[in-house]
């Protein structure tokens, strides 16, 4: 199957198998490794984008499933995920760093919603995303951070 495929606004034209994880065809046909491959069975996170604004798991969506539908990865650029990854730098909340990418996503698709998340909010939407060094309270203080230096610059 001949589709494209929009990714961080760049449009890519892919011919793969129509029931190919968009993962692989993120990694290994576009390029973009950013987003990681951590279970395969949507359970970790470490693949997780937005899908027309959506928080999704790349490793169990389709290709078939995406054409014409904007794609954000851990390499594009938002307002909220640029304050998001100064406070991750400022709070230095990666330890071996694997899930960050999804880690980073996740909380791009909540500043996304919310404005001013608070502690529920945060898990709510963290807790799809498992970081085996247990850093959940640092992600937590990083996304209050990133409020907070939004709210600086308005």
């Amino acid at each position: 199957m001949k589709t494209d495929l929009i990714i961080n606004k760049k449009t890519y034209t892919v011919e793969v198998q129509k029931d190919t994880p968009l993962l692989w065809v993120i990694r290994d046909i576009v390029g973009l490794t950013g987003t990681k491959f951590g279970c395969g069975v949507s359970q970790c996170g470490a693949c997780s984008i937005l899908l027309n604004g959506k928080l999704v798991k790349s490793c169990s969506t389709l290709v078939s499933e995406v054409a014409g539908k904007q794609i954000f990865t851990i390499e594009g650029t938002s307002e909220n995920l640029e304050f998001l990854r100064q406070a991750w730098n400022a709070g230095n909340v990666p330890q071996c760093g694997y899930c960050q990418s999804g880690q980073l996503i996740a909380a791009t698709s909540l500043l996304d919603k919310i404005e001013k998340p608070t502690d529920e909010d945060i898990d709510a939407v963290m807790s799809a995303n498992i970081c085996r060094c247990g850093t959940y309270s640092r992600i937590r203080k990083a996304i209050h951070k990133a409020v907070a230096l939004k709210n600086k610059t308005l």
